[in-house]
This record gives structure tokens, C-alpha cells and sequence, in this order.
């Protein structure tokens, strides 16, 4: 199926102006090595579970281009193990669960001071986060229905918002990312098993 010609084409956008309508508080529809995301700038999470029809407390993810820009926003006490984590995994189907600090976490994830963290192994997502800084996602698909596997079906869930051109987006796995938490030194466990399985993992399955 041509995607091109099945999607709206005044809603395919090129990196410059997705990056620049998620600055100025829109969402948009983006390709990761998992599953088509939906986004927005982490100040404008609201509109993430506003649009997916989903409650608040279920929390979003920050993806971003770099480590650094991800490992700023966490604890001092579990930096280092989440460094270790990601200098093996990332970019890569890891989402870390961390003690996190200041607006972001604040903003992803109300009262409850935890971040999800990762950086996907896309490369259009990643020039995208280059331009636009870290993001706040989650699965592109309205609340309780089958999450989007193309840039067609983000399109059906979400025929308002902008997709980033161009289409097709590289084949996702399909497979959600693998969650861990982290629960003290060099300590983790499972919360969703998935692409990636980390060596070392406490499971208190």
C-alpha cells in the first residue's frame, strides 16, 4: 500500500517544521524502532493524555537524541547505574525507570518522582529529537484500543495531527520496549518484559 497516497499529504511534514510545531505546543505523530509514537514537548504532556483518552496516571515517556540530555533529569543516586544501563542499550528498546527531579518528571509523570527514560535506535526520530529536544511520548493509539503498527494506522487514530515525512517510516519490531525500574544500587526489576532483556535484572515476578 502506498502510505503516501492513503495519508492526508498536507499532514506530512518534514523534520524542521514538526520540530518547530512541537516547540510551539502541538503533538505530532513520529516513527520509533518499536511502535509509531505520539508526541509532544514534555511541558505539554497534557495534551498526550487529553488526545489518547487516557488517565493521568499513567505516565509517558521521555525519549531524547543524547544520554546526557536524558541523565540530567535523574537523581544523582541512580545516575550512574542508569549510565551503565544505557552506554550498553541505547539507542536501543530499553525504557529505564529512574528517581528523577525537576519539571519534566513533574510533568510525565504527576506526584510521583519517577522518570521512563530512552533513546530509540530510529534514525528519522533521532534527527527529529536532535532538533527539537527530548519528548514526551507514548504509543500512538487512543486509550484501551490495538496500538499502531504504521504511520497509516497513527493516521486513523489521529487524522489532525502532523506525521513526520517522510513515509513509509522504517519497519518498527512491533514489540513494545522492555521497562525496568530501579530500586537501589546497581539493583532493578522488571515492570514489562519486551525487546531488550538487560543482563543482571532482579525479576520480583
Amino acid at each position: 500500500m502506498d502510505e503516501v497516497k492513503v495519508i492526508n499529504p498536507s499532514k506530512l511534514w518534514h523534520c524542521e517544521a514538526i520540530s518547530d510545531h512541537l516547540r510551539t505546543g502541538g503533538a505530532a505523530l513520529l516513527p520509533t524502532d518499536t511502535l509509531p509514537a505520539l508526541a509532544a514537548a514534555p511541558e505539554q504532556a497534557f495534551r498526550i493524555w487529553r488526545l489518547k483518552q487516557r488517565p493521568q496516571d499513567k505516565p509517558l515517556i521521555l525519549m531524547g537524541a543524547d544520554v546526557e540530555g536524558l541523565l540530567c533529569h535523574v537523581s544523582p543516586v541512580a545516575r550512574a547505574d542508569a549510565m551503565a544501563l544505557a552506554q550498553l542499550h541505547w539507542p536501543g528498546a530499553l525504557t529505564v525507570v529512574v528517581p528523577a527531579f525537576g519539571p519534566y518528571a513533574e510533568a510525565l509523570n504527576p506526584g510521583v518522582a519517577t522518570l521512563g527514560l530512552r533513546i530509540p535506535a530510529c534514525k528519522p526520530m533521532l534527527e527529529l529529537l536532535t532538533s527539537s529536544g527530548p519528548l514526551a511520548t507514548t504509543s500512538a493509539n487512543i486509550s484501551g484500543q490495538p496500538a499502531s503498527r504504521t504511520a497509516i494506522d497513527a493516521a486513523c487514530s489521529f487524522p489532525d495531527l502532523p506525521l513526520l515525512a517522510p513515509v513509509p517510516w522504517p519497519e518498527p519490531s512491533g514489540e513494545a520496549s522492555s521497562v525496568i525500574a530501579w530500586k537501589g544500587p546497581r539493583c532493578w526489576h522488571w515492570l514489562r518484559r519486551g525487546a531488550v532483556i538487560p543482563a543482571d535484572v532482579m525479576s520480583l515476578d
